[in-house]
């Protein structure tokens, strides 16, 4: 299933070379060694060794297993207040049992809930530790990472405890032109993300919603063929938003919708809400295939999957039932994703209690599937053209 080609050996001797250095960075400096598992090694060498296994991994040729997981904690439990992330060991543990299978994990906000105490993150690159020194581990701004008041967030709350995005932007490496401004995009294998941030504003006109397109018009689907959205607080839709009828962020598919249609966006992926939820091919509130567990042919319609159960106390469905909701869990759990070639792609949704697949779907397709125009899905023509 995997294949790595790498174009030279040189980011094999980078990787050695900056784990050398890491080892003996600020040795002898009892207040910054990290002891939380006695292992002595210093959350800053943990910084070099994600950028040396991100470099080492986008210049690989792969078939891709990329793996995408919402809320999680940190390895000890320290932040355990009234049992808040009861889940989260056992998402850490089952994707250390499959990382052989596994070639990039997407985290998508409100990474430790550490609210301002360094120390959570401590504990938290603890236990993610033989993840993200494995494979490439992206993140995501959440509104724990990111939002005070008077700070530049799009939200005035103060759910990051004066964080402002600050550490979350240092400690993990994303490839972000400005990572004060938490988008970006990536190519992997045969993948293209576009990572949104949804704690800035992201509405039609602003400077994200410019990167957002200029980011989908830029996938080449002959060689990333698997388009993927992905953003912390739920821009498209979730049965859990249901006490204002939103049914997702207020404003989030007003502004989105249309270029996700026209970009033919495959799959979006949302944190924020604390549980499972898949929607069918899903656009301006309308079912745009039938069948819930194969797809193929023409692109019509992104698939919206809410996979906010990494760990945190786990959030209820509302009472209204929608038909494009297909699946619900209010469990933890997590997504991966197998792209077998550019016309073949598995999507599995796994409990984070045992590992195995609780719903799943296939998507088959060629390229040509990918050009053909459905609505509002082409570009504007006129009589002469």
């Amino acid at each position: 299933m995997r294949s790595l080609s790498f174009l030279s050996m040189e980011y094999l001797f980078l990787l050695m070379s900056i784990l050398s250095q890491c080892l003996k960075f600020g040795s002898g400096t009892a207040a910054v060694v990290h002891a939380g598992n006695g292992d002595g090694v210093q959350p800053l060498s943990k910084i070099a060794i994600h950028k040396a296994v991100y470099a080492l991994h986008e210049n690989a040729s792969v078939k891709a297993h990329p793996l995408v997981l919402g809320t999680k904690a940190e390895r000890d439990g320290s932040n355990e207040y009234s049992n808040y992330q009861p889940g989260s060991l056992n998402t850490t543990d089952q994707l250390i049992k499959d990382l052989k299978n596994i070639d990039i994990v997407f985290h998508i906000g409100d990474i430790t809930y550490a609210n301002g105490y360094i120390s959570q993150w401590d504990q938290f690159t603890s236990q993610v530790e033989r993840i993200a020194s494995t494979v490439p581990y992206m993140i995501a701004s959440g509104n724990h990472e990111r939002d005070a008041p008077n700070s530049g967030s799009f939200y005035d709350g103060n759910d990051s405890g004066g964080e402002c995005g600050v550490i979350a932007e240092t400690m993990f490496y994303v490839p972000a032109e400005n990572r004060a401004k938490f988008w970006y995009s990536t190519d992997y294998g045969m993948f293209h993300f576009c990572i949104a941030d949804s704690e800035h504003d992201w509405r039609e006109g602003s400077e994200q919603y410019k990167f957002i397109e200029k980011c989908l018009a830029s996938a080449d689907r002959r060689k990333q063929p698997w388009l993927i959205f992905v953003a912390h607080r739920v821009l498209g839709y979730s049965s859990s938003y249901w006490k204002d009828a939103s049914f997702g962020e207020p404003m989030g598919r007003e502004s989105l919708q249309g270029l996700w249609q026209k970009y033919k966006v495959d799959i979006a992926f949302f944190g924020h809400i604390h549980n499972y939820e898949r929607t069918c091919p899903v656009y301006q509130g309308q079912c745009m295939h039938v069948g819930k567990s194969h797809y193929s042919g023409t692109v019509n319609g992104t698939i919206h999957v809410v996979v906010g159960g990494g760990g945190s106390h786990l959030s209820a469905f509302g009472p209204t039932q929608t038909s494009w909701s297909l699946y619900k869990d209010s469990d933890f759990g997590f997504v991966k994703l197998t792209a077998y070639n550019h016309s073949s792609l598995l999507f599995e949704y796994k409990k984070s209690s045992d590992g195995n697949v609780y719903d799943s779907f296939t998507i088959s397709r060629d390229y040509r599937d990918v050009l053909a125009c459905v609505h509002d899905g082409c570009e504007p023509t006129t009589l002469g053209s």
